[in-house]
């Protein structure tokens, strides 16, 4: 079989009004995400699927992120398979961390990567 390679994206490379999708569980998420981001983890995707081509109805690219990159990857593939753009961020939360990108936290605390 011939796969295509996955599209993916350097953390530093994510537009700042870009649409980020975290795919990460809820605990993951309130230690520290990306303001603004869309927060559907793969354990209730399927089921939450709607709000995900909601927020791509305009033709917005998807940057879906998980703590590593794994899951998002996953995600991404499904995604390009519904014909939807998306784009799997290398390094998922880490690289994002560690481009010095902001993140922000529930209840307002010191944001990290869980």
């Amino acid at each position: 079989m011939n796969f295509a390679p996955l599209p993916s994206v350097d953390a530093a490379a994510v537009p700042s009004d870009g649409l980020v999708l975290d795919v990460r569980e809820n605990d993951e998420w309130a230690a520290g995400h990306v303001e603004g981001a869309l927060h559907v983890p793969m354990s209730d995707f399927v089921a939450r699927f709607g709000e995900v081509t909601e927020a791509v109805a305009d033709g917005r690219r998807a940057h879906v992120m998980c703590r590593v990159g794994g899951r998002s990857a996953q995600v991404t593939q499904y995604l390009v398979q519904q014909g939807i753009d998306a784009v799997n961020i290398e390094g998922g939360m880490l690289a994002w961390e560690a481009a010095q990108r902001p993140m922000v936290a529930e209840g307002g605390g010191q944001a990290f990567v869980a």
